[in-house]
């Protein structure tokens, strides 16, 4: 490992970015090359279905300091940023997407905020160029994730930042079986800050994650970060415990009195119907939680790679 202090690892995730590749290349090679002494751009194909794999190899046959990583089938964007990370050789790593939403453009400014004495930067887009919709569902995505991890993650951060190596390799010794880049990065702690950064709007394509999969991905990593969701169901339980104690003393004391003449058939099957499901509710919870134990102590890879180029080079 080169620790270099003007030396830099790019570490970029594909997927569905087929399109953008050559340019997102060529503007990384024009920003690192008058600031960096030694650079590699790592580009992770997550079994894109636009085959971008045969791009990558064509950019790699043409310049060694692009590196290709190959994997065998689609993992998902953080753990592609994982195998990126296992890669990346020089004292300083860029994480971003490659999209052309990050752009190339700000890693010098982002190496400059570092050299004040920062182990992480973090790219912190004040004016985000994506549609109403994409903002409303990132937003979502956070305010669910913050509440049930009680953490105050900055929606306007993504995986956009510098990191020194020692920042990286802690985050790569974590063991987690659910990958989440953003809230790993922050967790290991060391000197951090934000920079205000340029978000270019979307060149062509759009984002691949749709509501669903953001709400996906947040269900696993809160389960993964966070037991908040088994201690709320805990205090519900004693809520309704305690409910049932006194709405039960106080039917005891009315059919005393004589208030019921008749039995309360539909409160009956109310009240068993919201218990069955609340039930059922906080079982499904536990067995998510049982879920990812079981994942975890399986201790699968959390990526495979089938193909490298020019890793060996540089």
């Amino acid at each position: 490992m080169q620790n270099t202090i003007n030396t830099i690892s790019i570490v970029v995730p594909v997927y569905c970015g087929k399109s953008s590749l050559h340019q997102l290349c060529q503007r990384l090679k024009n920003s690192l090359e008058t600031n960096f002494l030694s650079y590699e751009i790592i580009l992770v194909n997550d079994a894109c279905p636009e085959n971008s794999w045969e791009v990558i190899k064509e950019i790699c046959l043409k310049n060694n300091f692009v590196k290709g990583i190959n994997l065998s089938k689609n993992f998902g964007q953080h753990y592609a940023i994982s195998a990126g990370l296992s890669y990346a050789k020089y004292a300083w790593v860029v994480v971003m997407d490659c999209d052309l939403q990050d752009l190339p453009e700000e890693i010098p400014n982002l190496y400059s905020k570092a050299l004040e004495g920062y182990d992480s930067v973090f790219a912190k887009r004040y004016i985000r160029n994506d549609n109403w919709i994409r903002r409303l569902q990132s937003n979502l995505f956070y305010k669910i994730f913050n509440f049930l991890t009680d953490t105050e993650y900055d929606s306007t951060l993504s995986n956009f930042g510098i990191y020194r190596q020692t920042v990286i390799q802690s985050i790569l010794k974590m063991g987690d079986a659910v990958k989440f880049f953003p809230p790993m990065a922050q967790w290991v702690g060391f000197k951090k800050t934000t920079l205000i950064v340029k978000h270019n709007s979307r060149p062509m394509g759009k984002s691949s994650y749709s509501f669903a999969k953001l709400m996906s991905v947040a269900l696993s990593t809160i389960i993964s970060f966070s037991n908040k969701p088994l201690k709320i169901f805990v205090w519900f339980g004693f809520f309704m415990t305690f409910l049932s104690f006194t709405v039960g003393t106080l039917y005891l004391l009315m059919t005393l009195r004589g208030y019921f003449k008749v039995a309360g058939f539909p409160s009956l099957i109310l009240s068993i119907w919201f218990l069955f499901g609340v039930t059922i509710l906080e079982t499904g919870v536990l067995g998510l939680y049982l879920e990812k134990t079981f994942n975890q102590v399986k201790r699968r890879p959390v990526f495979l790679v089938t193909d490298e180029i020019n890793i060996n080079t540089n």
